[in-house]
């Protein structure tokens, strides 16, 4: 029987690698559009990736396969929106999993209120952020501190934002990030001119996303999570079990 939920389950992750995650999303995602949990948010570094979306194009990754293996950095064809992206440690990714029928099933609407977490998150900093027509994420002057690429499915939402930390730039070299080749790429802490707390910005991002998604945060740990997910598979299987003709 479905639930109703207003709460946000929330998870940090810490450091992972992006199959392990993405492998959890489609767990959580399944569970969410069969009323299982509530709404929930994954938080995540990952360890160096570059990701292709849906119209991501080969030609926008600047060095070959072979090259990027012998430097460390994973290489993922997902199936969110947009083109090439990287992710990597003293990065804050987001990962929504909500049930967008509670947010007026308007996935543009959605994406605008992503941005403006970034938006107000930067302003507490004292940094005026912008969006570019044509350009989603959010903008600081012609570079870019927060990407957003999502993916929607029976209306439950899936990947999300990240929000360029401490993290090392120059990975966004060997990339034409989201398949721009004329603006740049920037971080929080190269616009401070100082290293910040991770914590403290997640803290930040996520006061902002409950209040513009009118959700009340619940943390939780990932072995609750993952408990929370056999259960799930069990009740699936004895369901299913109950359904079949001896």
């Amino acid at each position: 029987m479905r639930r109703e939920w207003r709460s946000l389950w929330v998870v940090d992750l810490g450091l992972r690698p992006y199959g392990e995650v993405w492998s959890l999303q489609e767990d959580l995602i399944w569970m969410r559009q069969e009323g299982m949990t509530p709404d929930l948010l994954i938080l995540v570094e990952h360890e160096p990736v570059i990701t292709l979306g849906k119209a991501g194009r080969a030609e926008h990754i600047l060095i070959p396969t072979e090259e990027l293996a012998r430097r460390g950095i994973s290489l993922h064809r997902v199936d969110r929106g947009g083109d090439v992206t990287f992710h990597g440690p003293g990065q804050v990714v987001a990962y929504p999993i909500l049930d967008l029928t509670h947010q007026g099933r308007d996935v543009h609407l959605y994406c605008r209120r992503l941005e403006e977490v970034g938006l107000r998150t930067l302003s507490d900093y004292g940094l005026r952020g912008e969006r570019v027509s044509g350009l989603p994420g959010v903008w600081v002057g012609e570079e870019k501190v927060m990407a957003i690429g999502v993916g929607v499915k029976r209306w439950i939402s899936c990947h999300g934002l990240a929000f360029n930390v401490n993290t090392n730039l120059e990975y966004f070299h060997l990339i034409h990030p989201c398949g721009i080749k004329d603006r740049g790429v920037t971080s929080l802490s190269r616009l401070l001119k100082r290293e910040i707390p991770l914590k403290e910005v997640k803290e930040r991002l996520l006061h902002h996303f409950s209040c513009l998604f009118g959700l009340q945060i619940q943390e939780r740990k990932e072995a609750e999570l993952q408990l929370e997910i056999r259960r799930a598979r069990e009740e699936t299987l004895l369901v299913s079990a109950k359904g079949t003709p001896a």
